[in-house]
């Protein structure tokens, strides 16, 4: 029967735990903001595809407010002058041509009985909200000082640390 188990670094092997990591510890991390905008922004990919396909199931509706200023929004010089900065539409009763792709999707909507074709790329989009089920996503813009704080991390663990370190068995977690 095969076991699973830990290994930690420990002095005696602090070489073999850096060939398995190929490089330096600690040395880079993982962006889980970044991350977690493209799940949401893949949810509403998938949630679009599905209406484009199959259309708005029950009361669903959805609000999308979107930057109007990002470069590749493609909406109305009318439009853009009078939302400068952000918009918010409504895909609920009437709505025509959704086309949804990897990168945006385009639809045509009714504004005062003059419908209009849209282009919202993902990246645009800050709030995405289906009241009649109380779900919302809000996108929060991460400003260029947000990225500037200085990295602390050491390249190499303390001794203590690695000392500390050990070899953990999993085999006592295992359901019997």
């Amino acid at each position: 029967m095969n076991f699973a188990r830990a290994v930690f670094p420990s002095p005696s092997n602090r070489l073999c735990w850096r060939r398995l990591n190929r490089g330096p510890l600690m040395s880079r991390k993982i962006d889980y903001g970044n991350l977690m905008h493209r799940a949401m922004r893949g949810l509403i990919q998938e949630v679009l595809s599905d209406v484009a396909k199959r259309g708005l199931p029950g009361d669903h509706h959805f609000f999308i407010t979107f930057d109007t200023m990002h470069p590749d929004v493609e909406i109305a010089d009318w439009l853009s002058d009078r939302y400068p900065d952000e918009m918010t539409v409504v895909v609920q009763h009437w709505y025509d041509n959704l086309e949804v792709t990897d990168e945006g999707f385009s639809i045509t909507l009714n504004f005062g009985e003059s419908p209009e074709p849209l282009y919202i790329p993902y990246d645009a989009i800050r709030t995405f909200v289906d009241p009649s089920v109380e779900f919302g996503l809000r996108f929060e813009t991460q400003t260029p000082e947000d990225d500037e704080t200085p990295d602390t991390s050491e390249d190499e663990p303390t001794d203590a640390a690695l000392e500390a370190a050990q070899v953990v068995s999993l085999d006592s977690f295992r359901k019997h």
